[in-house]
Order: C-alpha cells, then sequence, then structure tokens
C-alpha cells in the first residue's frame, strides 16, 4: 500500500472506532479480549507501524510542506492506543475524541500534501 491508501485506510478507520465507542457506551457491553481486542489490535497496529515508517520516508524524501516527524510519531502513538480503547466503555470521552480527532487531522494533512506534491510533479 502506499502513504496515501495506508492514510485513508487509517482515516476511515477511526471513524469506525469512534462509532464503535459510542456502540460499546450504548450497550454498556464488555468485549472479549483475546477473541476481539487482540486480534484486532495486532491487525491495525501493524497497520500503524507501516504507516508511521512509510509516511517518515515519505517526509524524508519529498519534504511536505505541514507535515513533520512529530506529528507523525504523535498521531501513530495515538491511533495506537484509541484503537484498543474504543472497546472499553471506561474510556475517558473527552480524551478519546481528541486524540481521534488529532488523528484524523494529520492523516487528513498529509494526504493533502501528497496530493499537493503529485500535481506539481505532474507540472514539471
Amino acid at each position: 500500500m502506499t502513504v496515501k491508501e495506508l492514510s485513508s485506510a487509517l482515516f476511515d478507520e477511526c471513524g469506525k472506532c469512534l462509532d464503535r465507542f459510542y456502540a460499546m457506551r450504548e450497550k454498556d457491553a464488555v468485549p472479549d479480549f483475546y477473541k476481539d481486542v487482540k486480534p484486532y489490535a495486532d491487525y491495525w497496529h501493524e497497520k500503524i507501524n507501516e504507516w508511521q515508517r512509510e509516511s517518515l520516508l515519505y517526509i524524508q524524501q519529498e519534504r511536505p510542506k505541514y507535515a513533520h516527524k512529530p506529528t507523525i510519531d504523535t498521531a501513530a502513538e495515538g491511533m495506537a492506543q484509541v484503537f484498543v480503547q474504543s472497546f472499553y466503555k471506561e474510556t475517558s470521552k473527552k480524551r478519546f475524541v481528541q486524540t481521534i480527532q488529532a488523528a484524523q487531522y494529520t492523516l487528513q494533512t498529509l494526504m493533502l500534501a501528497i496530493d499537493e506534491i503529485d500535481e506539481k510533479g505532474e507540472d514539471r
């Protein structure tokens, strides 16, 4: 997957995490850690790590204007946390929502930077 495809997939999954978070609170449900949480987290943590590696490489090569290493690292760390926390109703709503929004903002900023750089490359 390209950086943009990974970014898009993670952006969408952040939205699904938000939906799951509200659904788990509404149902007052308790997930089975080994059946539900761990397989999901293992899969997405691998994708998050791949996105982080590929994004940092992209930033190093292309030097986009508004995407930087600290924001990529923070977004990756935040997503790793909220992808697990979305299963648990005890999670702080305010912090959870803010972390999701911050990650989505970073993902969106990176995707826009990629589009901008791609457009400039076509003009040359």
